[in-house]
């Protein structure tokens, strides 16, 4: 069963309009998709290796996903955190970092972004089939490292390096 988005305008406010996964999103109406850095006491990083039948196949990211039709942001991270890790989070516990608009010809999206802090290991980890592959919790620097080498989402790691400057070291731009 294909996802369906609801659709906002660039203050986030629901133009009352959906589209399908897939759907090329007209200029001006957006869909939300969230980040989730996942972070535990050793202040080590959650990484999942995405399905090799996904975009990006292959490499290394943080958790996220789109919101889906009558969730809220928070709700969808939630639930990605859920379904792609096994963590389960309650909505207080996760800090909103900010949000980034991402305009192109063929997809529109408005990106929030989480932090979620918890006492997990790796073997806390269970990975949703055709999603994740694989699972490590590395230090920061471990990422920067794996960006440079191709094996991490390099737009995922400048992001995450812009909105957890306290877990990467960078301030926002």
């Amino acid at each position: 069963m294909s996802e369906i988005f609801d659709l906002y305008n660039e203050k986030m406010e629901p133009l009352g309009e959906t589209a399908l996964r897939g759907d090329l999103i007209p200029r001006g109406k957006y869909h939300l998709v969230v980040h989730i850095l996942s972070v535990n006491f050793e202040n080590k990083v959650l990484i999942t290796l995405r399905s090799p039948a996904k975009p990006y196949g292959g490499l290394w990211e943080i958790t996220g996903g789109s919101v889906i039709t009558g969730e809220t942001p928070v709700e969808a991270a939630v639930r990605e955190l859920r379904e792609e890790t096994g963590l389960k989070a309650l909505p207080q516990a996760l800090d909103y970092r900010g949000q980034l608009l991402f305009k192109s010809s063929a997809h529109n999206h408005i990106t929030l972004f989480y932090l979620f802090r918890a006492d997990f290991q790796e073997d806390s980890i269970v990975l949703q089939p055709g999603e994740t592959e694989a699972a490590r919790l590395v230090y920061p620097a471990e990422i920067e490292q794996m960006a440079k080498k191709g094996e991490f989402i390099s737009f995922i790691y400048q992001r995450a390096k812009a909105f957890y400057p306290d877990i990467f070291g960078e301030a926002m731009p």
